[in-house]
């Protein structure tokens, strides 16, 4: 952070903020220390020239007046404020991460964006950390551009301890954000089960202390253990699967909440194999909810927060190997229920529940699953929205974290009539419903039988979990979704505390 006058910053880009105001365009001068009527009357002048609106994710760069060192001026647009003229926090985010975004390639960048308080501090470096992001591990051309190395965020709250505080925090879900995306894009032949829990192992040895447990549980003692929803998907991989569970226990713990992954590494489908229409290539993606709660723990005990979590990364490969479960084939959960697996395509579900029945025995209260878990919930709420389920405190709490962090979520119903659709003559249920319609509302439906009377959420983020086009601080490619909302909710819980 910096408080130093505008002309005096020393920085590739100097970036600020513009906004759609009743009469067009206003660049928001007002809060830019050192800038003189003649210099924000020739920067208003310049902005209608180009026509530039202010609206929300826009980014126009030109070269910056002669009186300001920094040698890239770049607006960012704000949209429309706030009836009092403020700007909402998932706004200054957006606009932050939309400049970062377009200043890839620059060495350094400095925001001079609207912080008033706190909350817009805040706002304004997650945006920044989040969207100066890439994943650029396997690209060798020279026009691979890499992130911004040096970022300064222009605050008159450079002295406040509670701004450094929450700057300070913004950094550690940043980074978090950014190293779950990493997961994502990671290409399956390098991230599997086993490398995936190893990836988990040498993340907690990295933090200071011994704050976070990790045992893993490999195939067989997974077999003696009676997990038959992972064994059953996994078996038809060289790949064997795994169940990694990380503890995080302060002492005057507040509540012990259980947070559960799914992590299908690769999905093929299994037998019932997809086919190109359903973007198997992408299918690397559908572990991102192991790599949320994997991370969510790591953010929850470099916080300190005083809440107990127990996460569960239920990994596991879906193959269509030679000794691939068939379906038609009935097996044991880890809670005893048996299942009788209609479509191996369903297979998140399956490995969940034998998460989840660990959660409710390690007495979690309440537990939040989630999962990229049905192709459902993209057709009903598309690609930026998730949908969440669940008890109706614990949905609405998820829902009051996901607006408070920034992200979208959708409350959904769990409708009584889809109950007895998961009948099976050979077990005590199905994996899939006789009804074709209400896929997600279903699988919900399907993990609600292995919670009991546990206070519990379903989070499903098929959609958002991975964009085709970047946008705000979202890049292409995994978008880390989920671990922002789950911090929050985590923060929630102790407080009310």
């Amino acid at each position: 952070m910096t408080s130093a006058k505008i002309p005096a910053i020393d920085a590739d880009a100097l970036v600020i903020g513009c906004a759609q105001g009743p009469d067009g365009n206003v660049v928001l001068t007002g809060n830019l220390d050192g800038i003189d009527d003649a210099t924000a009357d020739r920067l208003e002048s310049l902005a209608k020239q180009l026509g530039i609106t202010g609206k929300l994710d826009a980014v126009y760069k030109y070269p910056a007046p002669r009186d300001l060192r920094a040698n890239l001026l770049v607006l960012t647009g704000l949209g429309k404020p706030e009836a009092d003229g403020s700007f909402a926090p998932e706004a200054l985010r957006r606009a932050a991460g939309a400049a970062m975004r377009a200043l890839s390639g620059s060495r350094s960048a400095a925001l001079a964006l609207p912080t008033p308080d706190e909350a817009s501090l805040t706002a304004v470096v997650e945006g920044a950390f989040l969207g100066d992001y890439a994943y650029t591990e396997y690209k060798t051309g020279p026009e691979q551009k890499e992130p911004v190395a040096d970022i300064q965020i222009v605050t008159p709250l450079k002295r406040s301890e509670r701004a450094k505080d929450a700057f300070a925090r913004a950094e550690v879900i940043a980074k978090a954000v950014g190293r779950t995306r990493d997961l994502v894009d990671t290409p399956p032949n390098v991230l599997y089960p086993g490398s995936f829990a190893e990836i988990a192992r040498n993340e907690a040895k990295a933090l200071t202390g011994a704050k976070v447990k990790v045992t893993i549980l490999n195939e067989k003692q997974l077999q003696e253990g009676g997990y038959g929803g992972i064994v059953g998907v996994g078996q038809g991989s060289s790949r064997p699967p795994c169940l990694v569970v990380l503890s995080y226990s302060p002492p005057n713990a507040k509540a012990h909440v259980g947070l559960v992954g799914k992590g299908i590494t690769f999905d093929s489908g299994g037998l019932n194999i997809k086919n190109a229409e359903k973007k198997i290539h992408f299918m690397s993606y559908d572990m991102a909810g192991a790599a949320s709660v994997l991370e969510t723990v790591i953010v929850a005990a470099q916080l300190d927060l005083p809440v107990a979590v127990t996460g569960y990364l239920c990994l596991a490969e879906n193959m269509p190997g030679g000794h691939a479960q068939r379906p038609g084939d009935v097996v044991k959960m880890r809670n005893g229920k048996t299942v009788e697996v209609n479509n191996t395509d369903a297979e998140g579900r399956m490995v969940m529940a034998d998460g989840i029945a660990d959660a409710v025995t390690a007495g979690c209260s309440p537990i939040v699953d989630i999962a990229t878990l049905t192709g459902a919930q993209s057709i009903a709420l598309g690609q930026r929205t998730a949908g969440v389920m669940g008890t109706p405190a614990v949905r609405d709490a998820l829902k009051a974290a996901a607006d408070e962090s920034g992200e979208l979520m959708w409350p959904m119903p769990l409708p009584e009539e889809l109950d007895p659709t998961n009948k099976s003559i050979l077990a005590d249920m199905a994996n899939t419903s006789l009804v074709k319609v209400g896929g997600m509302l279903f699988a919900a439906q399907f993990l609600k039988q292995f919670y009991g009377d546990t206070p519990w959420g379903h989070i499903d983020m098929a959609g958002p979990a991975y964009n085709d086009d970047g946008w705000g601080y979202t890049p292409k490619g995994g978008t880390g979704f989920g671990v922002r909302t789950l911090v929050t909710f985590l923060e929630d819980i102790a407080a009310s505390h």
